[in-house]
C-alpha cells in the first residue's frame, strides 16, 4: 500500500465508532438522497431470486446502495460461460455455488450487512420458505426483486407476492440484446415488444387470476429492442450448447432449452442496475425534501471574500 493509499484508509476507518463508518461508507449515496434515506435502506429487507447476470448486478448495487438486508436465492453453480456477464464468475469459482460465491463478494462491500444465501430453485412446494425472512424480527420482505428466467416459477412468485403484499420489481428478458438504451421500466402491462413479457402476462391472467385489461401492478424492466438471433459457433462442432457439468437441476437446466441467445454484460448488468435503482428510488426519494441542500463551498469563500471587502472599505 503506498503513502496516499495508507492515509485515505486511516482516515475512513481510525475511529471505534461504527455508524461512522458506515455513514462514510455510504457518504456519496447520502449526499444524493439525506441522512434519513441511508437509516431507511438500511433497514431494508430485499430477496433477490436468481443471480445470474441480470440478479448479480441487482443484489451488488443494492449492497452498495446500504441496503442492510439481503437474501440471495440461486440454486445453480458457476459455469464457464457465465464468465461474459455474471459477477461470480472469476478464475476460481468455476462449479461453485452461484448465491454463496455472491454473498462472499457483497460482505466485503459492506461487511455490516446481513446477507444471507439459499442454494435452492423457487418453486410452489418452496414458496413460503423463500419468502418468509431468516430475521426473526422480520415477518415478510420489504421488496422483492425477480430476476428469475424460468417463466412458471416467475409467475407464481410474482402472484405469491402479491398475495403477501411484498411489492416487486421483474426483469423481462435480457438475452438476445445489445443496445441498453432500449432499456424501460413500466407496468408490466405496458412492456411491449418483449416475448417473456407478452409470455408472463398469460400465464398471470390464466393462472393467477391478473386482471385481462390495465395495469397488472407488478413493476417490469423490459427492453424493446427487437431480439438478435444468435449465430452459430465454429468451436462445438456444430453441436449446439450442452452444459459441461450435465444437468444440474430436475427442474432446469440450460441443457433442455431449444436455442441459447446470446448475452451481452453491459445489458444484463444495465437491467440489474436498473431493478435496484426502482427498489432505492421507490425508498429513498420521499426523504429527500426533509433533506437539507448542501452549502457550496465556492459560495461561503464567495460570501468570505465579500465580507473582507466590505470590512476593508470600512476601515479605510
Amino acid at each position: 500500500m503506498d503513502r496516499n493509499a495508507d492515509e485515505c484508509a486511516r482516515h475512513c476507518t481510525d475511529t471505534d465508532d461504527p455508524d461512522f463508518l458506515h455513514r462514510r461508507r455510504f457518504d456519496r449515496l447520502g449526499r444524493m438522497f439525506g441522512d434519513d434515506a441511508i437509516r431507511a435502506l438500511s433497514d431494508l429487507r430485499v430477496a433477490v431470486f436468481g443471480l445470474g447476470g441480470v440478479g448479480g448486478y441487482a443484489a451488488e448495487a443494492l449492497v452498495r446502495s446500504a441496503v442492510g438486508h439481503l437474501v440471495l436465492v440461486d440454486f445453480d453453480d458457476i459455469c464457464v460461460t457465465n464468465m461474459n456477464r455474471q459477477l461470480q464468475a472469476v478464475e476460481g469459482t468455476v462449479g461453485q455455488p452461484k448465491a454463496s460465491v455472491l454473498k462472499d463478494r457483497l460482505v466485503t462491500i459492506n461487511p455490516g450487512a446481513r446477507v444471507e444465501a439459499v442454494r435452492k430453485f423457487y418453486n410452489p412446494a418452496r414458496s413460503d420458505a423463500l419468502l418468509c425472512p431468516p430475521w426473526p424480527d422480520a415477518e415478510r420482505f420489504d421488496w422483492v426483486v425477480d430476476c428469475i428466467d424460468n417463466f412458471t416459477a416467475k409467475a407464481h412468485l410474482i402472484a405469491s407476492c402479491r398475495q403477501r403484499g411484498i411489492p416487486v420489481v421483474s426483469s423481462m428478458g435480457a438475452a438476445g440484446k445489445i443496445d441498453p438504451t432500449c432499456i424501460k421500466v413500466t407496468d408490466l402491462a405496458d412492456a411491449f415488444a418483449c416475448p417473456m413479457a407478452r409470455e408472463l402476462r398469460k400465464i398471470l391472467r390464466t393462472r393467477h387470476d391478473y386482471p385481462s385489461s390495465g395495469p397488472m401492478g407488478v413493476t417490469a424492466v423490459f427492453s424493446n429492442e427487437k431480439r438478435n438471433w444468435p449465430r452459430e459457433l465454429r468451436y462445438d462442432g456444430g453441436g449446439g450448447f450442452r452444459c459441461p457439468r450435465g444437468v444440474t437441476s430436475e427442474e432446469h437446466s440450460s441443457d433442455t432449452r431449444a436455442i441459447i441467445d446470446g448475452t451481452a454484460a453491459y445489458v444484463t448488468g444495465a437491467f440489474g442496475l436498473a431493478c435496484a435503482s426502482v427498489v432505492v428510488n421507490r425508498v429513498a426519494l420521499p426523504f429527500v425534501a426533509g433533506a437539507p441542500p448542501a452549502r457550496s463551498q465556492k459560495e461561503d469563500r464567495m460570501r468570505a471574500a465579500a465580507s473582507a471587502r466590505r470590512a476593508s472599505e470600512t476601515n479605510s
